[in-house]
């Protein structure tokens, strides 16, 4: 009787997972009440208000359940508070590792119900420290940007060597960065991050600001030459009149290929930076395939002997189905955002898709993860024909071991936790502007944010809008 109540008791606990108990949050988000969402978020920590960090920082869900209250603080304007949970989150998680040879790792922290501390795929590893050199760009503090940008290239360096997947989302992190060091008068260092940001997207937001860094600097590149250095223009028809003075084409070009929007780097212009967040990224979702399918996906990442295994087992009709976290849908990603100067709408760039670069890195390690699930299922079967044979095969050793097996299915689910609340689109805008007052209008998913900005000679501000719906 007692084994039953345990086994009812485990099967209950297996059924709970972190997307359900973040279902109240999402609601409350979708029905536009970010300070309800606040609220559940506070609960789930255990806290009174934003104000405190849980007692347990090194519980299993807490640094997870923070960075989803920054991304919160951050939409209400709360930057401070917003960063203090990203630095928090930045020295408690850790990075788990999707290469071919790291499927016992993933094996052991995305399949075993929700528990142990929280590891984070590169990419979401990536924008925590994105999203704290907003929150200090919007505060006007640089010196924590410049701290965030240099965490970052951390991150960046270890993309690179590993050949992660989620490398393509290294372009709005490059940009801020870039921004943060050209504000603190570092041009050498601001060109090799726009060069960096270039790598992932053509923003022609970075045009002007790289020409004007160019008279300051000698970093190039062939990127960042095709700006400073356009090509020249075709040679003249073989028919032109020989008779025309060599030197005047090449005044008229000069005067010509000068951008009319371009200043003199002396002058007292100011800059304004908009940058948007929102929508949100999917969230995971356990999902099941057929075994067949799934050692098709998982075939480059098992062993021979341990696919030879499972075929077996297949073939008895002992494995028919294998659990895995899939990523579902985002939300607000359709959305199309603006922003208007004085009442004029602007220019804003897609920064990036932060849900589709996400969804192709996950889908880029799905064949590491369901190999981890079904090794999982080979061990769970083991157990299973352990006990069997313990108990000389008679009937008792079977209801044992399909108790053992059932048992382990119920705790041996798909992690489905994630950084449910990492916007799913972030964009720019951005504009060199005479000193003075400005009236900044900003809208996304609904969200409107009209500011009026001060500017004064030689200044910048940055201003932002997060809208998680």
């Amino acid at each position: 009787m007692k084994a039953v109540v345990l086994f009812v008791a485990l099967v209950v606990l297996g059924c709970a997972g972190h997307s359900d108990r973040m279902a109240p949050v999402r609601s409350a988000l979708d029905a536009r009440g970010p300070r309800e969402a606040l609220a559940r978020l506070n609960e789930e920590l255990d806290v009174d208000s934003a104000e405190e960090l849980p007692e347990d920082l090194g519980s299993d869900d807490a640094a997870l359940l923070l960075l989803d209250r920054a991304m919160l603080l951050q939409q209400l304007g709360y930057y401070k508070l917003s960063s203090r949970d990203l630095e928090v989150c930045d020295k408690q998680i850790q990075l788990l590792d999707f290469s071919r040879n790291a499927v016992d790792e993933i094996g052991r922290y995305m399949f075993s119900d929700d528990t142990g501390p929280y590891r984070a795929p590169a990419y979401e590893k990536l924008f925590v420290n994105t999203m704290n050199m907003v929150n200090y760009l919007a505060r006007g503090d640089l010196n924590g940007a410049r701290i965030e940008a240099r965490r970052l290239a951390v991150m960046q360096t270890y993309l690179k060597q590993s050949g992660n997947p989620g490398e393509a989302l290294l372009g709005p992190g490059s940009y801020l960065a870039g921004f943060t060091f050209e504000k603190s008068g570092r041009a050498e260092e601001a060109m090799r991050y726009y060069d960096e940001a270039l790598a992932y997207g053509d923003y022609a937001s970075l045009h002007e600001p790289i020409r004007r860094l160019a008279r300051k600097t000698s970093y190039r590149s062939p990127r960042i030459n095709r700006i400073v250095e356009p090509a020249p223009p075709a040679a003249a028809p073989a028919q032109a009149p020989p008779e025309a003075p060599p030197q005047a084409p090449l005044e008229a070009k000069s005067t010509q290929e000068k951008p009319a929007e371009e200043k003199p780097a002396d002058d007292d212009s100011a800059e304004l930076l908009v940058i948007m967040s929102f929508g949100r990224v999917p969230i995971k979702i356990a999902k099941r395939v057929p075994i067949g399918l799934a050692l098709t996906y998982a075939a480059m990442y098992m062993s021979p002997a341990d696919h030879a295994r499972a075929n077996h087992l297949a073939a008895q009709g002992l494995v028919t189905w294998v659990n895995y976290p899939e990523l579902g849908k985002p939300r607000g990603n359709w959305d199309t955002p603006g922003w208007a100067l004085d009442g004029r709408w602007q220019r804003l760039e897609g920064a990036v898709a932060i849900d589709q670069e996400a969804k192709r890195a996950w889908d880029e390690a799905k064949g590491a993860v369901i190999a981890a699930a079904i090794t999982r299922l080979l061990t769970r079967i083991v157990a299973g024909e352990v006990v069997r044979r313990s108990a000389n095969d008679d009937i008792i050793g079977i209801l044992l071991s399909l108790g053992t097996q059932a048992t382990m299915t119920a705790l041996d689910t798909p992690d489905t936790r994630s950084w449910e609340l990492l916007p799913a689109r972030m964009a720019f805008g951005r504009m060199r502007l005479p000193p003075g007052k400005y009236w900044v209008d900003l809208e996304a998913r609904g969200t409107r944010r009209l500011v009026q900005v001060t500017l004064p000679p030689k200044s910048y501000q940055v201003l932002n809008l997060t809208a998680l719906y």
